[in-house]
């Protein structure tokens, strides 16, 4: 359960898997964009993408991007890949619907107690 109590089915979890994806694409756009940008800002101070007011401004719509996911009750578990959990019940346990960054479709689970190790498939 997620701090607000939020508990997903996974019919609910999967429904949001489509917007889950355009956002997790933006994030990782925004991510790549940014850590090239500091690189560049780092090795040489400038940088085809900007300066300090465009790693400000990435930053921002990172930030924008990931108060979608937690306001929904998404728990945000990695930026780099990029990994969700939806917490959830299954079989009377507390388990965490998992999406990672990659996959096409919500297909995966784990004990809450267990995390990313406990990993198996969704019947």
């Amino acid at each position: 359960m997620t701090a607000d109590g939020r508990e997903f089915t996974v019919a609910q979890a999967r429904a949001l898997i489509p917007e889950v994806r355009a956002r997790a694409a933006e994030i990782v756009r925004l991510r790549a964009d940014l850590a090239e940008l500091a690189l560049d800002l780092r090795a040489s101070g400038s940088s085809p993408l900007g300066g300090m007011a465009e790693v400000k401004a990435f930053e921002a719509r990172l930030d924008e991007q990931i108060a979608w996911f937690t306001g929904q009750g998404i728990e945000i578990k990695g930026i780099a890949p990029f990994l969700v959990d939806f917490p959830a019940v299954l079989d009377g346990r507390s388990v965490r619907l998992c999406w990672l960054e990659g996959d096409t479709e919500l297909g995966w689970y784990h004990r809450t107690e267990l995390g990313f190790a406990g990993r198996r498939p969704l019947a």
